[in-house]
């Protein structure tokens, strides 16, 4: 391996540190030049981080809009400014008998497609500002609700005034909102205890390394057995295997035309509008996405070397 070597990295977020924290610490290691992450964790959170290593941080794109899975723990009874369990309390409610089945009909109302305000304490900005820092300054700023998509939500454990859950959502949705949400539909309010990450990008929290496993090897070298090579990261990209003369035009840059690829791909049967070019031995040369014409595709991102 050199320095130029890319590829993917599969983090377990530890508590109590920020995703750029996390960057910077796996930047020290030798033969890092470039990282990055595709989705931020809050400080309070663990699980999975998807770290791009090199070259490879031209594919953060394509894990951004990914749909993420975490287990969470609702709290009852409680609300919180930042709506988690870091915030200062704002009211406590009894929270009484707390019922299986009425919690799993609070759940059903915010599965599909529902709208969430953000909250006030979080990294969106406002005139190129972060909210939070609007918010700790006593002057919060309430952006408009916006539309996120739930696909289900699963109770796992009910203790007390907690509730254990695992639930899938589109990219965007906030947990802490909808911990808050489900406890304003209880009627006894409630916060976001823990979070944890266990599935981004088709990768699951069984995949993940530990950061302190991480930072332990001095050089990149040293973690080969655990990066992703960027053609296997793509997971749920339509490969296609380049011959010499797909490998020429893309070295050069030249358009690729529907017969380069070949006759029989149909992208409305996959489950991406991307296809991952790759050569016989699974280096990725190339993402490409079919142009609105019908005739060609369009380059997203080149990795040939010259």
């Amino acid at each position: 391996m050199t320095h130029e070597t890319s590829g993917i990295l599969i983090v377990d977020k530890p508590q109590d540190i920020t995703s750029a924290g996390v960057v910077r610490r796996i930047k020290k290691i030798s033969g890092i030049d470039k990282i990055g992450h595709t989705g931020t964790l809050d400080p309070m959170a663990t699980g999975i981080m998807i770290c791009t290593i090199n070259r490879a941080t031209r594919l953060s794109r394509f894990f951004l809009e990914s749909p993420k899975k975490y287990e969470a723990v609702l709290k009852l009874g409680v609300e919180t400014d930042t709506l988690d369990a870091t915030g200062s309390i704002l009211t406590t409610r009894p929270v009484g008998t707390v019922l299986r089945q009425a919690v799993i009909d609070a759940c059903k109302q915010f599965e599909g497609e529902i709208e969430q305000i953000p909250p006030a304490y979080s990294a969106l900005k406002h005139k190129g500002v972060p909210l939070y820092k609007y918010a700790r300054t006593g002057t919060p700023v309430i952006k408009p609700p916006r539309k996120v998509f739930i696909s289900y939500i699963k109770i796992l454990d009910i203790t007390f005034s907690e509730i254990r859950f695992e639930t899938k959502c589109a990219s965007g949705t906030y947990i802490r909102t909808l911990c808050a949400d489900i406890g304003r539909q209880l009627g006894c309010g409630g916060h976001l205890k823990t979070l944890k990450r266990i599935e981004c990008g088709g990768f699951s929290i069984s995949d993940a390394i530990a950061l302190a496993e991480i930072e332990s090897h001095p050089a990149l070298e040293t973690l080969q057995d655990r990066l992703i090579p960027m053609s296997d990261a793509l997971l749920n990209m339509m490969p296609h295997v380049a011959g010499s003369e797909l490998t020429e035009k893309i070295k050069h840059g030249k358009r690729i035309a529907v017969s380069d690829i070949g006759i029989g791909i149909d992208i409305k049967n996959t489950d991406s509008a991307f296809i991952k070019i790759i050569d016989k031995k699974n280096q990725l040369l190339a993402v490409v996405s079919p142009d609105e014409s019908g005739d060609r595709y369009n380059y997203c991102c080149v990795f040939h070397n010259p």
